[in-house]
């Protein structure tokens, strides 16, 4: 028979919370699942941990070579047989009524896709507040491709819609051609919700909190690196170049293109002053004075600490 959701957990060194994730999938209410683990060339015991579980509950794919967070999730989409599927990032988990909430409503709306509200968890374990505030989610409503990108406008979006773990019908991203861009480290999130929206996706908003997102000191999402808006610059080239956008998307993508070249302008600054080449600071300065404005913002703090620290992204 075939499973109401397909879970895709693409796990790269994660012995440590593997479980958990897993666990969380398998202990879905009301709905039958199946859950995909690719583990992506590990190092460490989370291909013996994840081959643990019975093959009936959990399948498990090894990939021969490191492919990045996007190009393991492929390789689980294209294995996935549930009508829906919901990625599951490793280091994560869910709550039990997570999925059959959130098809529930996205069924009764017509939706293709379905987006909840993240519990914080922190590395010692306290919960802190949701990702977004509850009345905010339920004024949404629903995304469209203008409010998505919108909401992913780098130090001037209210709040950041790109954290956001949406939910898909299987059938919609395979008739389109939809997959993760594989190019990507940071953003490759971004860039899949933006294409199905740019197709014609339906996205409901469930404003109940489903998905537990826990961090993690030099997880990938929380190092920005100059490397990684060059990266997101050129995916959003080609996104302008494959999709259609009315014109609030178009107004929308334009700030968050700007956003970007600031960003790199900024993360550029920070490296010239780090490396001490005070003549390379000034030119780049000159070249993009917005930039300097980050400097005094909160976040822009937090991105110069991790540039001073040359962090390693997630040990990739």
């Amino acid at each position: 028979m075939q499973p109401d959701v397909s879970f895709v957990i693409a796990a790269y060194n994660a012995e440590a919370t593997i479980d958990r994730a897993i666990a969380s999938a398998v202990a879905q209410r009301n709905i039958s699942v199946e859950v995909i683990v690719v583990d992506d060339k590990s190092r460490d015991r989370t291909l013996d941990l994840a081959r643990s579980y019975p093959e009936d509950i959990v399948r498990v794919v090894a990939l021969e070579q490191n492919r990045g967070p996007g190009g393991a999730r492929n390789a689980g989409l294209e294995l996935a047989r549930g009508r829906w599927v919901a990625v599951l990032d490793s280091d994560d988990a869910v709550y039990p009524g997570r999925l059959c909430t959130m098809i529930e409503r996205a069924e009764k709306a017509g939706a293709e896709i379905a987006v909840d509200n993240l519990q914080v968890v922190r590395e010692d374990g306290v919960a802190e507040e949701t990702m977004f505030p509850a009345d905010y989610l339920e004024g949404l409503g629903e995304i469209s491709l203008a409010d998505f990108i919108g909401g992913n406008v780098l130090f001037e979006s209210r709040f950041n819609l790109g954290y956001l773990k949406p939910i898909f019908q299987r059938r919609f991203l395979n008739a389109n051609g939809l997959r993760y861009d594989e190019s990507l480290i940071i953003g490759e999130d971004y860039i899949l919700l933006a294409s199905a929206l740019a197709k014609g996706g339906n996205c409901v908003v469930e404003p109940t909190t489903g998905y537990i997102y826990h961090i993690r000191t030099g997880s990938i999402s929380r190092v920005l690196e100059l490397h990684h808006v060059e990266a997101m610059r050129r995916a959003d080239a080609t996104f302008a170049a494959t999709h259609s956008m009315d014109a609030a998307a178009e107004a929308a993508f334009a700030r968050r293109a700007r956003s970007l070249r600031r960003a790199a302008s900024f993360l550029s600054l920070v490296q010239h002053i780090k490396a001490r080449s005070p003549l390379k600071a000034i030119w780049t300065a000159l070249s993009d004075p917005a930039a300097v404005r980050h400097m005094s913002m909160p976040i822009a703090v937090r991105l110069r600490r991790v540039a001073a620290q040359f962090a390693v992204v997630a040990g990739r």
